[in-house]
């Protein structure tokens, strides 16, 4: 057995606007300067992606993204000096709530396999 979880942060209504497919995009848009690049590589629709970015500018109020317009390929994204400070608290947030898990998780198994025991003793299925 094994502990996943998944982090996510939400708006006052309630709804999802970053998470670990956020984060991952804005990793992906850094390494490529482009939003249509990093939603490839992700395997998801440039509308999709778009969609993430704006919902997360929108719940944050601030621009996350530099769009660049024109050019050959007319698209080109880089994260603006917000958006490169907001991924590094992200992960370094994401990383240290993963870690402060460890503990509990640690003495729920504990317990777990002492209740295990106990059901043994008691018969048990």
């Amino acid at each position: 057995m094994e502990l996943k979880t998944k982090l996510y942060l939400v708006d006052e209504e309630g709804n999802k606007f970053m998470g670990i497919g956020v984060l991952w995009l804005l990793q992906h848009i850094r390494i490529h300067k482009s939003l249509r690049k990093g939603s490839s590589v992700l395997g998801i629709s440039y509308s999709k992606a778009f969609g993430m970015i704006r919902n997360l500018e929108k719940s944050l109020g601030v621009a996350i993204l530099d769009r660049k317009k024109g050019g050959a390929n007319r698209d080109g994204a880089t994260l603006t000096p917000f958006g490169e400070h907001f991924i590094e608290l992200y992960e370094t947030f994401e990383q240290e709530a993963k870690r402060t898990l460890d503990k509990p998780y640690e003495e729920f198994r504990e317990k777990l396999s002492l209740l295990f025991e106990e059901d043994e003793d008691h018969g048990g299925l």
